[in-house]
């Protein structure tokens, strides 16, 4: 039963299998996230008579992650912009920014008007895609540069410049990835503002700030920080209103004050958590107090973070069309804020300002909706029933009423007709977002579950051999599985992997005190109690997940205030990586120049590992004398992060070219690629002989991904070498071998910092030696330096399968010939893909039933991206060609 297919045919199977995995990814991606409609060109009156605008200039002022509170509350540092609200010369509203809450989907909504999807965090990292671009698209921004009057020039965060190239004449992008930077990444603005209010040149000037939110990633919103970087940001504030107020060709000048964004209790944000999307926007210009009555300022909030009138963030864009005197852009979905209508005494400019936005958004309705009809329908009016239905209802209404004369009396009925009409717009296109093409939807799921069904047909005959350990694997991608379809599971699913390897732990320790009472080797009493505590470590290194995000944990809350010990550990870490690089990473070279090699190249990481923490967390430095780590800060880090990386690649090539041709000599002398007397079973037996290339290479993959790891993490590492040696002591079968593996690459995923969220991706390390923007590499880094855990377990599997020929594995051990180390690799690539099939369907299945579920966007969608990156790079990329190939190469010595 186990051998009715041919081998051959297997392989081909597992294969196919895998195949489909991109391909029902594909297809599900294309009907979860589908494009909104995108009208091109640039938008004109089409002979419409604007109203004469207050403003002909804007200052557009980004704090970054600035919070509703931040501006708002009684505890606020933004003191003169709260007598500025008080006084009247300045109008407060809370913004609606839709998740994902991150910075370029919010910068999009704030200059389009439109609602960015999901997909836009994808389209983020794709600088190749158009529509990762503003440059082709209708904003504010390209309305004011047609206008022709004055140019457009920006300071601060350098997304601006890549969302709008060619757009300002001026410009100084500050490009900080280290979010301790809480100065000088804010003066790199500061420092143009004065000299720019000077000049008369610019009709608009965007200035983005990021401090604000560096301090908030570092310390959270109620870091002692805060405070005094609001009170920052309000004095720049003043100088900007007070320049206003005296230089007379300012005095028509716009100055808006807004949050791209808000942030968590942890100061992160990407998700939908109430003070991730309620950041501030405040209008101010002495002109407002013709229009705006004294508002009492600070106040408590409504809601949670709600203050003064509610106002989605698109709302933004056609206001200053109104104010401005600009065609409301093609794309727009926001909707005029009624507050500003005071300005436009005259009734009929007021209704032409609102009809004029109304007629914008109708286009997009037609455009996205081909059966609308924009024609009477009295009939639908009633008998509406669906949203469309309802739309076309109240547009006929609108039409009607600007048919008729306009007086005092039916201004008021035009009005209101009009902006309900854009609200109702507004919430329909809104949720095109969500408008899922179930065709692939089910495609998506149906290509999942053939795959699914390949490969329980590969992986059968192991699992069918290996029985309980097999059940096992099975029951735990199961359970894995079915717990998709919770929004709670999904976002602590680190319990589960704690508790999953906690038990497969325990499993184990049972089969090892079979075997004490039996040999009564002592020595291995203590290694299951020494694996449990190992994993208690991990389980506390980072908390994750949303419950418990901000608790204490060590990484966060320890080493921070035992800098001392944490270098130590540092330092021990990276010294047994440079002890085994010396005995085993330069065969060529005698005892005493390995050693010194390998020092040069671990000591190299280690600096650059030194700098890098001196610029993204120099608290943590603080028990090292001030002048090493004022030399620290000066040394150069992408030149640095490039001596590394390129060392450990002449390392790796060196050392195969050698083994390659020490085995090419041995075949010409003796007529065999390996000398006989050389132990292919112990790498201690090859210090000075033939290194295995598998075991170079996890030492080299080892200091790669502590290049890539935060310092805080480095010890991580340390720990988890202890458990491979551990489990090497272990007599596992291939099959425990696989699911020990499968269970510590998630779990370590989350003990390293990882979650289910988009705010706990870490792009701290996605730049290390990249001197620009170069999306391939900052791909590569950024997944890396998040999967690092995973990817380190991967090349640890690999060494667990090729110990396990010398430490009384007699399933590896009897697998004398190549044929049989193959059938145990195609084993074990066989049940991960099993693994990774049946949480892919479950996971799209989860997504599908649940479309409509409140969480859709803040917990499924973002676990959807995961699964990608889990089932493409992780497995495809890392598990299948990289873990199967060290495999491969295993079998051919």
């Amino acid at each position: 039963m186990l051998s009715f297919f041919k081998p051959s045919f297997m392989k081909l199977l597992l294969v196919l299998a895998n195949v489909l995995i991109p391909v029902a990814i594909s297809f599900f991606a294309r009907g979860f996230f589908p494009y909104k409609p995108f009208l091109p060109g640039l938008a004109q009156h089409h002979g419409q008579v604007s109203p004469e605008a207050p403003f002909n200039r804007v200052v557009f002022m980004v704090v970054d992650a600035l919070r509703s509170d931040f501006v708002y509350a009684h505890n606020s540092g933004f003191q003169y912009t709260q007598h500025l609200i008080s006084s009247g010369a300045a109008m407060p509203f809370t913004a609606h920014a839709t998740s994902p809450t991150i910075t370029m989907p919010r910068v999009k909504a704030m200059t389009t008007g439109s609602i960015p999807s999901f997909l836009d965090v994808i389209l983020n990292f794709a600088e190749s895609d158009t529509t990762s671009t503003l440059a082709s698209q209708d904003t504010w921004l390209a309305q004011m540069k047609a206008k022709g009057n004055g140019e457009l020039i920006m300071y601060g965060d350098d997304t601006w410049l890549k969302l709008f190239p060619g757009t300002f004449s001026r410009a100084d992008g500050t490009s900080s990835f280290f979010v301790s930077d809480f100065t000088e990444v804010d003066q790199n603005v500061t420092r143009h503002i004065t000299s720019e209010l000077n000049n008369d040149d610019w009709n608009t000037m965007v200035l983005h700030y990021l401090g604000l939110d560096h301090i908030g990633h570092k310390s959270g919103p109620r870091s002692v920080n805060m405070i005094p970087k609001q009170e920052e940001m309000d004095a720049i504030v003043r100088e900007i209103y007070e320049a206003i107020e005296q230089q007379p060709q300012l005095q028509s000048t716009l100055l808006v004050l807004c949050g791209d964004h808000g942030m968590n209790d942890a100061g992160n944000h990407g998700g939908s958590a109430p003070g991730e999307t309620s950041p501030a926007l405040v209008f101010l210009s002495p002109k407002l107090k013709e229009i705006s009555k004294s508002t009492k300022c600070p106040i408590e909030a409504v809601d949670e973070f709600q203050y003064y009138d509610a106002v989605e963030q698109s709302d933004l864009v056609p206001t200053l069309a109104g104010l401005l005197d600009f065609p409301v852009p093609l794309n727009n979905l926001g909707v005029f804020i009624p507050s500003f209508l005071g300005f436009w005494p005259e009734k009929r400019d007021q209704v032409q300002l609102l009809r004029n936005n109304a007629e914008q958004i109708l286009r997009i309705v037609k455009a996205t909706f081909q059966s609308f009809k924009d024609d009477e329908v009295s009939q639908a009016c009633r008998s509406s029933s669906s949203d469309i239905e309802d739309l076309e209802c109240q547009w006929t209404q609108a039409r009607r009423l600007l048919r008729q004369p306009l007086d005092s009396a039916s201004a008021g009925d035009t009005l209101e007709t009009l902006t309900k009409f854009a609200k109702q717009a507004q919430n329909v296109m809104s949720s095109t977002a969500s408008n899922y093409d179930l065709s692939k939807l089910a495609t998506g799921i149906t290509i999942s579950a053939v795959a699914t069904v390949l490969a329980v047909i590969v992986s059968f005959p192991a699992w069918y051999r290996s029985q309980v350990d097999g059940t096992i694997f099975v029951v735990v991608a199961a359970s894995f599985g079915g717990m998709m379809f919770a929004s709670s599971y999904v976002e602590e699913e680190q319990h589960f992997w704690y508790w999953a390897t906690t038990g497969w732990l325990a499993y184990l320790a049972l089969q090892q005190n079979r075997k004490f009472l039996s040999s009564q080797t002592w020595s291995h009493a203590f290694i299951s109690p020494s694996m449990l505590f190992g994993l208690r470590l991990l389980r506390r290194w980072n908390q994750t997940g949303q419950k418990y995000a901000g608790a204490p944990d060590i990484a966060h809350s320890f080493l921070p205030k035992h800098t001392v010990f944490m270098w130590l550990a540092v330092l021990v870490t990276y010294y047994d990586v440079l002890q085994r690089l010396a005995r085993r990473g330069f065969p060529y070279a005698s005892t005493e120049v390995s050693t010194v090699l390998a020092m040069a190249l671990c000591l190299s990481a280690l600096c650059f590992k030194c700098a890098f923490t001196y610029a993204d967390a120099p608290e943590l430095l603080r028990a090292l004398p001030p002048q090493l780590t004022r030399r620290l800060g000066r040394l150069p880090l992408v030149l640095l992060a490039r001596v590394v990386f390129v060392g450990i690649a002449v390392t790796l090539v060196a050392a195969i070219a050698f083994r390659w041709w020490r085995r090419q000599t041995a075949k010409s002398q003796n007529g065999y690629g390996t000398s006989s007397s050389t132990s292919n079973r112990n790498p201690s037996s090859r210090l000075r002989g033939e290194p295995a290339t598998i075991y170079l290479l996890h030492d080299l993959l080892t200091l790669f991904l502590l290049t890539q790891s935060r310092s805080t993490n480095i010890p991580l590492f340390f720990i988890l070498e202890t458990l491979l040696n551990l489990l090497l002591d272990l007599s596992l079968s291939p099959t425990q071998i696989t699911t020990t593996s499968l269970l510590f690459q998630h779990a370590t995923f989350f003990a390293l910092g990882g979650s289910n969220a988009i705010s706990s991706i870490d792009l701290s390390n996605a730049y290390n030696g990249v001197s620009g923007y170069n999306v391939i590499a900052v791909g590569i880094l950024t997944f890396v330096s998040n999967w690092a855990g995973a990817i380190w377990w991967t090349s640890a599997t690999v060494i667990l399968f090729v110990e396990g020929a010398g430490r009384s594995n007699h399933e590896v051990q009897n697998a004398k010939d190549s044929k049989k180390k193959a059938g145990i690799t195609f084993d074990h690539l066989a049940l991960l893909t099993l693994f990774e099939t049946i949480s892919l369907v479950f996971v799209m299945a989860a997504c599908t039933m649940l479309r409509t579920h409140l969480f859709i966007w803040t917990v499924f969608s973002p676990k959807f991206l995961y699964s990608m990156a889990w089932s493409l790079a992780q497995h495809l990329g890392i598990n299948v060609l990289i873990g199967g190939g060290l495999l491969w190469i295993s079998q051919e010595r």
